[in-house]
């Protein structure tokens, strides 16, 4: 287990990302503002609150139980910097300090070399992996919303200036790289699992998340268009299935009760666009069940739209976006069954459960209770 140089350049790609995004998230909602539509100015900065204030949230979590394990009492300048929005900056700034002293300038010479240097890598892996499982929490929280609000005011409106371009280009770019980011750093963390070494596995796992999340963006996209009524309820009701599973599945992410329940209300809304497993357990058939329903409801979405009159919407952009969303969905299933089938590092331990969507810094206590059935 060993922090390297190239997963140091990965950290400081991942912290270019988030500020892009950030910057170009904020620069829309004022321009909307400036515009006079100020429902999609509202709706912009609302998703982008929503989804730091959570991350926030998680992340002082985080540092009051790192402290507390670690004997320490908690530091008031913490919940200042979180209440500041500064949460993830503090992360990343003592992950690339010590990344950096890891990566590039550890002393071989030092005594008890061995012992400190793979606490030294440990330590940066597990902050590292924390700021993986926020990033993906906020990409789904705050990203994905995003996506689907730029793509229905480019799809309404036909045409679009330049700030709402980068912003669907760089929500595209921040949920696939966080999504990728996040399945190496846990594999990563947890010294029993294997890699996710190559080029190719990577790539499958990138496709397969991302063409099935832009199918079913559309999807959504064209319901929104049919009735927003409909769509809010579908997504809500979704949403619901999603947090009841949570309970079900008795998930014990948290070691406080009200942040377990917040952890599952989050699970509520990554599940609505894309599958995780969210406890220790075989997802062959709930993965499958999913899935099956992700592709009904997006046929269902096409049939309703090939029926119902099209004076709602231009016909010129039905016939093409309806082959988008089918061939991407046809994609991402493809490339589903081939990362699984093919490239995922567990296909040959047939035994073993999948590993678990989930913070990876306690492992040596929740971890592997998080196996247990």
């Amino acid at each position: 287990m060993k922090y390297t140089k190239q997963n140091f350049m990965m950290s400081v790609l991942g912290i270019i990302i988030y500020i892009t995004d950030l910057i170009v998230d904020i620069w829309v909602s004022v321009r909307f503002f400036h515009e006079g539509q100020y429902v999609f100015s509202v709706l912009a900065l609302s998703f982008m609150l929503f989804g730091t204030l959570v991350v926030q949230c998680f992340s002082y979590s985080w540092f009051k139980a790192d402290l507390k394990k670690a004997g320490q009492e908690s530091q008031h300048c913490f919940l200042l910097l979180h209440c500041l929005q500064g949460g993830i900056f503090t992360r990343y700034w003592f992950a690339l300090k010590r990344g950096y002293h890891a990566a590039f300038t550890y002393d071989s010479n030092t005594t008890n070399f061995m012992e400190e240097q793979i606490d030294l890598h440990k330590e940066v892996i597990d902050r590292v992996t924390d700021l993986s499982m926020l990033r993906l929490f906020e990409t789904y929280l705050e990203g994905c919303p995003q996506l689907v609000l730029q793509l229905y005011i480019l799809l309404e409106h036909g045409q679009a200036n330049f700030s709402q371009y980068a912003a669907t280009m760089v929500s595209c770019c921040a949920i696939s790289w966080s999504t990728v980011d996040y399945q190496v750093a846990l594999r990563k963390s947890l010294p029993d699992k294997k890699l996710l070494n190559g080029l190719c596995p990577k790539i499958t796992y990138l496709f397969y998340k991302f063409f099935t999340l832009l199918s079913w963006m559309l999807s959504v996209v064209l319901l929104l268009f049919l009735n927003v009524k409909i769509a809010l309820f579908m997504l809500l009701f979704l949403w619901l299935l999603g947090v009841i599973w949570a309970f079900k599945k008795n998930t014990q992410f948290c070691t406080s009760v009200s942040m377990e329940f917040l952890y599952r209300i989050v699970v509520g809304f990554i599940l609505i666009f894309t599958f995780f497993n969210i406890k220790g357990q075989n997802t062959k058939c709930p993965m499958s069940y999913y899935y099956i329903v992700r592709v009904l409801g997006t046929l269902g979405i096409l049939i309703v739209f090939w029926v119902c009159p099209l004076t709602i919407f231009n016909s010129d952009y039905f016939i093409p976006i309806s082959i988008t969303i089918v061939l991407t969905l046809l994609l991402g299933i493809l490339f589903l069954i081939v990362y699984y089938g093919t490239f995922h590092p567990n296909r040959s331990e047939e035994t073993k459960c999948d590993e678990i969507d989930g913070k990876p810094v306690l492992r040596e206590c929740r971890m592997r209770y998080f196996l247990m059935e």
